[in-house]
């Protein structure tokens, strides 16, 4: 995620632990897929309960645009800035593979320069992938415009088909598919521009396109 901002895009990037205060000064913050505790419990729990997420909270809450990629998806959840919950694939097993999806709202600092309806090739790789939502829950962000991303198949059993969603604001949003992945024509020659376009957006959004 790093290499992708800062070296294809030229975000001024800045990491920083989980138990270290966020720097100032930020126009977004991004949690990147992994592991975060070995999956312990259950994926993210524990980490949305590290130090920093109370300054990703306070962020989000101040309208800065946050993005959680696969585990940053499922901590997002797990502390409660994204609805939802998380549950294990359909197949109870690892999914590493391309998928197919379509853009379902382009009303995100991160989908601005999509068309709704705009399908994306894009990588997985998760094992607790499948996103769930009971059907009350599901109305509501249905009915707010929340839902971001869809598959084009049902490839893990995710409620309506959901791969990435946001808060009611927009500022926040979660997918587990993996832009970073598939951003640079070396691994994804077709179908790069697509996925280019979630950082494209974030830097009209921030002010820094060229």
């Amino acid at each position: 995620m790093q290499h992708v901002l800062s070296d294809v895009f030229g975000f001024d990037t800045k990491p920083f632990w989980h138990t270290d205060p966020l720097p100032e000064n930020l126009d977004a913050v991004m949690l990147p897929g992994g592991f975060s505790y070995g999956d312990r419990l259950r994926s993210g729990i524990i980490a949305a309960h590290s130090p920093a997420i109370s300054g990703v909270r306070e962020l989000a809450d101040s309208g800065t645009p946050v993005l959680g990629v696969c585990n940053g998806f499922q901590i997002l959840v797990e502390a409660g800035l994204l609805p939802g919950a998380f549950l294990p694939n359909t197949s109870l097993g690892f999914m590493c593979k391309w998928v197919e999806l379509v853009v379902e709202s382009n009303n995100t600092p991160f989908t601005s320069n999509f068309k709704v309806g705009q399908k994306i090739h894009i990588p997985v790789a998760n094992g607790e992938g499948r996103y769930y939502l009971d059907d009350i829950s599901l109305e509501s962000v249905r009915q707010e415009g929340q839902i971001v991303f869809r598959y084009a198949d049902n490839v893990n059993g995710s409620s309506y088909c959901i791969a990435g969603i946001s808060n009611k604001s927009g500022n926040v949003m979660g997918m587990m598919p993996h832009p970073e992945r598939a951003a640079e024509e070396a691994i994804n020659s077709d179908g790069h521009d697509a996925v280019s376009g979630i950082f494209e957006s974030l830097l009209e959004y921030a002010g820094m396109k060229k």
